[in-house]
């Protein structure tokens, strides 16, 4: 005799659905992570002395992809990457990639976008650091990636965010 369970429908987040403490952990999680990618993007433009100094700033006339792709160079696939540092649609491609998912995290919309684009961006930065000197296969670029799906999958721009707007309800692709 088989048993089955019940199953249950996914919670849906609304604006009077109570929040689990799990919701804040992945809210806090996706805001933080949106600041990563939010403040390299600042870094980046304006050079503020954290990784870009003033004089490489993307304002200043610096490029925003070369010191990474160069550096890249003697890596299995960095003959691939390295010729793309410094070209103007990569850097504008980067910069917005790295605005894009950085803003939507922080205000929990568009989450879902984010995380498949962020994911992205994180698996080409994995592929041309390939092959990783501090571990054969895990670092920061897969576990970022892992939370990113996570994000995505567990609704997290609803909670301490701008997820339960109308619009985001009535536009799924805003989620």
């Amino acid at each position: 005799m088989a048993t089955t369970l019940p199953r249950t429908a996914p919670r849906a987040h609304t604006a009077e659905t109570a929040h689990r403490p799990a919701d804040y952990v992945w809210a806090i999680a996706r805001i933080s992570l949106g600041w990563v990618f939010l403040w390299a993007f600042l870094d980046k433009t304006f050079g503020w002395g954290f990784a870009t100094p003033a004089a490489k700033a993307w304002i200043a006339g610096g490029s925003p992809t070369t010191g990474f792709l160069k550096g890249t160079g003697e890596n299995a696939l960095g003959g691939a990457f390295s010729a793309l540092a410094g070209q103007a649609w990569v850097d504008w491609l980067f910069m917005a990639g790295l605005l894009g998912v950085g803003l939507a995290l922080t205000l929990g919309v568009g989450t879902r976008i984010a995380a498949v684009s962020g994911g992205l961006m994180l698996m080409l930065m994995w592929a041309a650091e390939l092959p990783l000197t501090t571990n054969p296969f895990m670092d920061d670029h897969i576990v970022y990636t892992i939370v990113l799906a996570g994000l995505a999958l567990s609704g997290a721009g609803a909670t301490l965010g701008l997820g339960n707007l109308p619009i985001v309800r009535r536009h799924p692709i805003l989620k």
